[in-house]
């Protein structure tokens, strides 16, 4: 059965879709089987998976509202498996609003594909509504990126009260895999000082990798293609192979 591991910061910008496309592919590197569930209406970490997200149907969408089989929606790629999605998703949340069990429809497509995985990563709105519940409510885990620049706390004790009511009422399980310190410049004081605050405020949770802020990695999603791929001797590339083997020492 696979870990289930939601991206999640409600805040934009800060390497969700960045986090998720690449760790699924330095994993797949690795040799473990991994789907990658895009989640986000924006449909970005489908393109960055090297998959046109008007033509991929079924999605995810079709899954969650029309009832399609998710296997059937799982598209295989060069650097993982993936389960698309597109705008329609926009919707969604205001269609499932009326449905029976809406907060546990994602959980109950990603229950069937599990056993075919080792991880299951699922790129999370920039939001913390309907979907992101959904989000909560099929991971195991939650990864957290947090951007080393200012008011890169900002926001998290909304995510944190929203966590802690889905543990309560929905999925007491859920647990924080780690918080991933992105867009890490060493060079600036800055960078260092919320580095310092991050782990100040999350003891023990942190990731010892750092993502840096890297040109490569900014480019690679108009190439549809993860970092690995695109230029797997850049920093960025670097820092999500090691990621990855973190992800794997910490499970062995």
């Amino acid at each position: 059965m696979a870990k289930i591991i939601a991206v999640v910061n409600q805040k934009g910008g800060v390497g969700k879709t960045t986090t998720t496309v690449n760790i699924t592919a330095a994993l797949h590197e690795l040799g473990k089987r991994v789907l990658l569930c895009d989640f986000d209406p924006q449909a970005n970490a489908t393109s960055g998976m090297g998959v046109d997200k008007s033509a991929a149907s079924p999605n995810v969408y079709d899954v969650l509202i029309s009832g399609a089989e998710p296997a059937r929606a799982v598209v295989s790629t060069k650097y993982g498996d993936l389960l698309p999605s597109n705008k329609a998703l926009a919707g969604a949340g205001i269609e499932m609003i009326d449905m029976e069990n809406r907060e546990k429809l994602l959980k109950g497509a990603l229950d069937v594909l599990s056993p075919n995985y080792d991880y299951i990563f699922i790129d999370c709105p920039p939001s913390l509504e309907l979907l992101t519940v959904n989000a909560l409510c099929a991971a195991h885990t939650l990864l957290v990126p947090v951007q080393c620049e200012y008011y890169a706390l900002e926001g998290l004790s909304d995510l944190l009260s929203t966590i802690r009511l889905v543990k309560k009422g929905l999925n007491p399980g859920l647990a924080l895999n780690g918080v991933l310190l992105t867009m890490f410049d060493s060079r600036t004081n800055l960078s260092l000082q919320v580095a310092e605050e991050v782990k100040r405020h999350f003891p023990g949770q942190v990731y010892a990798t750092v993502i840096p802020r890297n040109v490569r990695l900014s480019e690679a999603p108009s190439h549809g293609t993860p970092i690995t791929a695109y230029d797997p001797y850049s920093r960025g590339a670097e820092a999500y192979q090691l990621l990855a083997k973190e992800m794997c020492a910490s499970e062995a």
